[in-house]
């Protein structure tokens, strides 16, 4: 019986080993041309159609997650808010996977627990504070103007047009000026710390500059997706099936267009 070769090189499964994808990574990102916006989620169809029914198996999965934890009071929606970068972490190593000419298995949506789990989980407590943050100022604004505004005795006849509507609209605008950049942080957060072993609070940093860099492409490709998900809901919502495998897809083809050379 031949013993094994001590100067062989060890060997590490594809799937799992945290190692950077063929390519340089750039920091902070390219910018890509706004066409890379549809690109993206046609390389997203491309990837689900390597592997439908895998594909529409972790999708089911995870959506029933999604709805189990959402209907758990409070504690639920923490746990949905720091579970979801696992779940797409794990889901871009399966890209990785595909990318490489392996297959997506079904364990690929439980792989960030057992890669960078840590990481993926404090990216989702940024995500949570800030979020909570964002709430509080909105909410403290919006209670402000109208404790100022009934306490002034304006009380406005219902259907009429008073400073109240103004208030909720201000409210609405300062909070999505404040969520934005959070979403822009949030986007690429998990691939760079699954695919590049980025810390949580770096690979947000890298998340926004790479996202403010493709603002263009970026409004492209959300058009097109809120299209989509319009058309995924009307069939008893059954198209989530194929649109949420399209949406991880694609966010691997934004990630490796936008941070690979």
């Amino acid at each position: 019986m031949s013993s094994p070769n001590p100067y062989a090189a060890p060997k590490a499964p594809v799937a799992d080993a945290t190692i950077t994808l063929p390519g340089n990574f750039t920091p902070g990102g390219r910018a890509r041309p706004a066409g890379e916006g549809w690109t993206w989620i046609a390389d997203g169809w491309r990837f689900f159609l390597r592997s439908p029914g895998t594909w529409i198996a972790i999708a089911l999965v995870l959506i029933v997650i999604f709805f189990v934890l959402a209907a758990i009071p409070v504690v639920g929606g923490l746990a949905l808010s720091l579970l979801m970068p696992v779940f797409v972490g794990g889901l871009m190593l399966g890209c990785r996977a595909l990318d490489e000419g392996g297959e997506i298995e079904f364990r690929h949506l439980f792989a960030g627990f057992q890669n960078q789990a840590g990481n993926l989980i404090a990216v989702g407590a940024i995500y949570l504070g800030l979020s909570i943050g964002v709430i509080l100022i909105v909410m403290a604004f919006t209670g402000a103007s109208m404790f100022a505004l009934f306490s002034g005795g304006a009380h406005p006849a219902p259907g009429a047009a008073g400073p109240l509507p103004a208030v909720a609209l201000l409210a609405v605008l300062i909070g999505l000026a404040l969520f934005v950049p959070i979403a822009m942080a949030m986007w690429f957060a998990a691939p760079l710390v699954v695919l590049n072993q980025l810390g949580p609070v770096e690979a947000m940093k890298q998340s926004f500059s790479g996202c403010l860099r493709n603002v263009v492409p970026f409004l492209v490709y959300g058009a097109v997706m809120f299209v989509l998900a319009i058309v995924a809901t009307v069939p008893l919502g059954l198209g989530w099936l194929v649109l949420t495998p399209i949406g991880a897809g694609s966010l691997y083809a934004s990630y490796r267009a936008i941070y690979l050379s």
